[in-house]
């Protein structure tokens, strides 16, 4: 058996495990389904893969731009805790439990594409990285919870929890995807959904009469801020500035200057003033690969979804949704870390004396990536107002959830390591707290934890999603009529 444990390792980590390969393959095999010669075939994978692979370059930009300004930020205010980063916790993870992890990434991408076929739930799952994660994260809290000698439940266990929870947040989340991208031919694959559904719903509840941040009227002189490269960087560099500055005036120099590695002041604040620039050109590069990777994908997803899954839609990671509100990825982004800020305040002075929750601390790289997920999704039904609002709601999620799943870690042996996205946060809490009522308990309550979340998706994408329900309907009947009013008047 050790050859199949090879083979499935190499499938999880060398395949799987890269988002790029997965979506070339998935390309060619679409492709192939509507009969395009073998040139097209190799072609249009291999430049959805490269795609994927600009858009990582991008995201790998932004987290180096970001990294320098998350450490001064820290040093600045003097804060300690718990920054929750997936990779770090996944890695660790990885040493004990990697061999079971891949069983579990294998079989449970296969458990998807049966639900995907036998269900109203049509969505593949397709982003590698996140499915890495949620693998390692239910490996390790359905193997403590079940012990020894249920050990053999750990991969069948794991893997329809896996499948399961791929198919069904695509489908809880695909209003407001359709209402961002204008279609149905694309939904989220990401575990932030969670905080993107109570971004749009919070958006929906606050912004009844707010315009988009897409159409912000800048005055003339400013009307160079209507580009969102130009607008992205000039508010980073403003952001790295106001804590460099900080940062000089509270460190000691040595302290200041170590940070980016500058000689002197000056050094040093140019130094902030290029980060800045770098996060600019990052988000730059990753709205250029994602529209790679959508002229690609998606019509060679119709052959996978006539042939093999009719229906189905590919769900992507968050950066698909950053084209339909370059502002308001930004506007999320700044909420969120505020919404964060503000939460580790409240854990700091109540929830962690009285219920001992740790502190969790904002993370530049997260609260990015799903705060301007959060943004996009709050702007799509509240305007500015929404994308505020959504982008704080996500960040008290991120806060929040990530100390709860803490603490089943805590109970489950696995302390002081945590993953941050909002998913893993509820489903691990939800899925671990059944295991500490005992490994019997845990695994019949993972079941039919399993079977609730299908049931109820299902019926959701039948009575809301089939049906057609538009998230903030009535604020658009409200702007169009108004439109119309207007147009009238100056008739």
């Amino acid at each position: 058996m050790e050859w199949l444990v090879a083979i499935l390792d190499f499938i999880g980590k060398q395949i799987l495990n890269v988002p790029a390969y997965l979506i070339g393959i998935i390309t060619a095999i679409g492709l192939i389904a509507l009969k395009r010669n073998t040139g097209q075939v190799i072609g249009g994978g291999l430049k959805a893969a490269m795609g994927f692979l600009i858009l990582g370059a991008g995201a790998g930009v932004v987290v180096g731009s970001l990294t320098p300004l998350g450490d001064l930020i820290l040093k600045v205010t003097g804060a300690q805790g718990v920054i929750p980063t997936n990779e770090v916790i996944t890695a660790l993870a990885s040493e004990k439990y990697g061999t079971q992890g891949a069983y579990v990434l294998v079989l449970g991408f296969i458990v998807m594409l049966l639900l995907a076929r036998f269900t109203p739930l049509r969505y593949i799952f397709l982003t590698g990285h996140h499915m890495v994660f949620m693998s390692i994260m239910l490996t390790v809290v359905i193997s403590t919870g079940l012990g020894a000698e249920l050990g053999w439940l750990v991969v069948p266990l794991g893997a329809v929890l896996l499948g399961v929870i791929m198919v069904v947040m695509p489908a809880f989340a695909q209003p407001w995807m359709r209402k961002i991208t204008g279609d149905d031919s694309i939904a989220i694959g990401h575990f932030g959904t969670l905080g993107y559904i109570a971004a749009g719903a919070a958006g929906q509840a606050t912004g009844r009469r707010s315009r988009s941040t897409e159409e912000i009227n800048f005055p003339q002189g400013l009307r160079f801020l209507r580009d969102s490269m130009v607008a992205t960087a000039l508010s980073m560099v403003l952001i790295y500035w106001v804590f460099a500055i900080w940062g000089l005036i509270v460190l000691p120099q040595a302290d200041a200057l170590a940070i980016f590695g500058s000689a002197d002041a000056g050094a040093y604040i140019m130094a902030a003033f290029a980060q800045a620039l770098q996060f600019g050109v990052g988000v730059a590069v990753i709205l250029f690969g994602v529209r790679t990777v959508l002229g690609e994908l998606v019509p060679a997803f119709q052959g996978i979804a006539e042939k093999v899954v009719p229906g189905a839609k590919p769900a992507l990671d968050i950066p698909i949704v950053f084209p339909y509100g370059a502002n308001a990825v930004l506007i999320g982004f700044i909420s969120s870390f505020a919404g964060g800020l503000l939460t580790l305040a409240v854990i700091a002075a109540w929830l962690n004396p009285v219920f001992g929750l740790a502190l969790i601390l904002p993370g530049m790289v997260p609260h990015f990536f799903t705060g301007g997920g959060a943004g996009v999704f709050g702007n799509a039904t509240g305007g500015r107002i929404g994308a505020v609002v959504g982008g704080f709601v996500n960040g008290i999620l991120i806060t929040i959830l990530p100390a709860l799943l803490l603490l089943v870690f805590g109970e489950l042996g696995f302390a002081n390591s945590t993953f941050g996205d909002a998913d893993f946060g509820w489903f691990g809490s939800l899925i671990g707290a059944g295991f500490i009522g005992g490994p019997i308990v845990g695994a019949i309550l993972s079941v039919v934890i399993a079977a609730a979340l299908v049931v109820g998706a299902s019926v959701f994408q039948r009575r809301v999603v089939d049906t057609g329900w538009v998230p903030g309907k009535a604020r658009d009947d409200r702007f169009a009529a108004e439109a119309a009013a207007a147009k009238a008047d100056s008739k």
